[in-house]
């Protein structure tokens, strides 16, 4: 099998951002990968990263004043969820993580990896190639649901934005039971305008309370590196629907993303604080929601 191509990495030394985040601040969304020759990648990845190991990223969370971070297991480690693992073993105080697993694993193991930091699953709604390791999706979730209710694990969901609008009553119901959180705004393309129907979707389940947001990614929506003016609208009606249940993330290392227009983490935090310019509601949703979900 061909190996898959090698992804860039991202820039090595972020910009210190203007303003100081509030104390406490997380980021609510990065990956780690590897070292290569302790945690191997996948077979079936769809891309081969550069080693962005805990030591690397907890040097961002120092450079960014950023006090703790949410981990997200990535695709080229496939359901192994070692490396994530081992970063809470080491960071217990400043990292909790997001795991991706199939039903090959038993309920109870989440257990044991809640008392390490794990706190919730992640399921694709996508389409992918046959073989191509790309998460599990939401029929998995059944076989864990007792133990993640019983744990007050989060539901994450990197969602298609097509396939919101077929999916947002279970969203709805799950959320009854348990925090569901959306990635990367939907990764809605810009193009679309917020007049998309599976982002109206999202705001409707944002603005009752039913789902939690990220605000990350902006550069999956826009190609209009580095500001991404376009979009901005879904940051800013996101906001508007319920500044209660947002999050923010770097999505360091930034996978898939070409070298020439590799986002500066330093750049992205400056955004997020621009488009949200009100303090308290960075406060909330840079500290007193991730707080509430993962610690």
């Amino acid at each position: 099998m061909a190996k898959p191509p090698r992804i860039a990495g991202p820039v090595a030394l972020p910009r210190r951002p203007r303003i100081a985040p509030p104390p406490g601040a997380v980021d609510a969304h990065a990956h780690l990968f590897g070292p290569e020759a302790r945690f191997p990648y996948a077979e079936g990845r769809g891309y081969t990263p550069p080693d962005a190991p805990v030591e690397a990223y907890l040097a961002l969370l120092d450079r960014l004043g950023l006090a703790r971070g949410l981990l997200v297991q990535g695709n080229a480690h496939g359901f192994d969820n070692a490396v994530l693992l081992d970063a809470l073993e080491r960071a217990p105080d400043r990292l909790r993580a997001i795991a991706i697993t199939d039903t090959r694993i038993a309920p109870e193991t989440l257990r044991d990896w809640h008392r390490l930091g794990m706190r919730g699953l992640r399921f694709h709604e996508h389409m992918a190639p046959p073989g191509y390791v790309r998460g599990v999706g939401l029929e998995a979730l059944p076989h864990f649901r007792g133990v993640m209710r019983d744990l007050g694990w989060v539901v994450q969901v990197f969602c298609d934005h097509r396939r919101l609008p077929a999916i947002a009553a279970d969203l709805a119901a799950i959320a009854e039971e348990m925090p569901v959180v959306i990635d990367h705004m939907l990764a809605v393309p810009a193009a679309q305008g917020i007049a998309d129907p599976g982002f109206q979707a999202l705001l409707r389940l944002v603005g009752e309370g039913l789902a939690h947001v990220k605000l990350s990614g902006a550069y999956r929506l826009s190609d209009r590196f580095p500001d991404y003016p376009d979009a901005r609208p879904f940051h800013d009606a996101l906001l508007a629907a319920n500044p209660e249940r947002l999050l923010w993330g770097t999505d360091w290392p930034h996978t898939s993303i070409p070298a020439a227009i590799m986002p500066d983490d330093g750049a992205l935090l400056d955004l997020f604080q621009d488009w949200t310019p009100r303090a308290e509601d960075r406060a909330r949703i840079l500290v007193e929601t991730p707080s509430r979900l993962f610690w």
